[in-house]
């Protein structure tokens, strides 16, 4: 796997930062063309606000996002905090992790659909220009992204409240196609859905749910077995997310949600049917349509000197 790979999961996090953002901004493509030329070609070769990126520090004792739990199965911040190295040592204090995440999570999807198939890649105008925030909660995370659980009531609140609609929803929902999860995201169908022990969600293919218990999540206590959110495929960027979602082996509550509503199911079958190259078009403009949603820009936070921790 390509270190690219690894980052899978920072496609998903940008679309949950994108919901979660904090404060309004202009961004603009080629923001570094001046003040870091090589900036996006350095990123790129090396293998969304960054509050995600922080750890917990002993001033502020805040649990950050890092570890709330919609983001405990990112992985890849040491490979965040690589680029940022050597973006910082060729231009000092210019470039900020929020950018960074940005453009990785463009980047890791367009070398993992070429490597796998030597095809035409999704790809997505990145406008930069994001600064960083300074602060990050964890109890933020938890109130501004969607979690797993949620019905299609909630998701089509979440995103409206950002200007998504539901074609929006369908197509960044995809990006569980890529990446893993851990139990607890969806323990809850197989043991206890709605709070009843030994009820299982019936939206959820039986077939599945068993095999899950079986292989996987062995226990409602287990917090610790990484899954696949797409299995097979959960390092490849096609249509077979939607496949499983239509099959009802959607890992999550919210995957399933997707076929109570009239609008999404229809589109879900729509894209299913079609080719991967309209499917990439299409992702790529829900994409960029993400990519401005409230951000910091301006003289908004900072730039963070290391991604993991504000400035001094």
């Amino acid at each position: 796997m390509t270190k690219f790979g690894d980052l899978s999961n920072f496609l998903v996090l940008c679309i949950l930062l994108g919901i979660a953002g904090s404060s309004y901004g202009q961004l603009q493509l080629n923001f570094y063309a001046k003040s870091c030329p090589p900036a996006e070609k350095i990123i790129q070769e090396y293998g969304c606000d960054g509050s995600v990126l922080l750890n917990i520090t002993s001033s502020t004792k805040n649990q950050t996002e890092k570890v709330a739990v919609p983001n405990q199965t990112l992985r890849g911040f040491s490979f965040i905090d690589g680029v940022k190295k050597v973006v910082e040592s060729e231009c000092p204090g210019v470039v900020s992790c929020a950018d960074i995440v940005a453009l990785v999570a463009r980047d890791s999807v367009v070398v993992t659909v070429r490597t796998k198939f030597e095809i035409t890649s999704p790809y997505w105008k990145v406008p930069t220009g994001r600064r960083d925030g300074r602060i990050s909660n964890a109890s933020e995370a938890l109130a501004n992204i969607p979690p797993p659980t949620s019905n299609f009531s909630s998701l089509q609140t979440s995103f409206a409240s950002k200007g998504l609609d539901l074609k929006d929803l369908v197509l960044l929902s995809s990006a569980h196609t890529i990446g893993v999860s851990h139990c607890p995201s969806f323990s809850s169908r197989l043991y206890n859905y709605t709070g009843v022990w030994g009820k299982q969600d019936p939206s959820l293919d039986s077939e599945y749910a068993a095999k899950l218990k079986m292989k996987k999540c062995k226990s409602i206590n287990d917090n610790t077995t990484i899954v696949e959110m797409d299995p097979g495929s959960s390092s490849e960027f096609d249509l077979s997310y939607f496949q499983l979602v239509l099959k009802r082996k959607g890992l999550f509550q919210s995957d399933a949600a997707l076929t109570t509503s009239a609008t999404t199911k229809p589109f879900i079958n729509h894209l299913v049917q079609g080719s991967l190259k309209q499917f990439y078009a299409e992702f790529g403009v829900a994409m960029e349509k993400m990519g401005r949603i409230e951000v910091k820009t301006g003289s908004a936070g900072e730039i963070r000197k290391h991604c993991a921790a504000v400035n001094s």
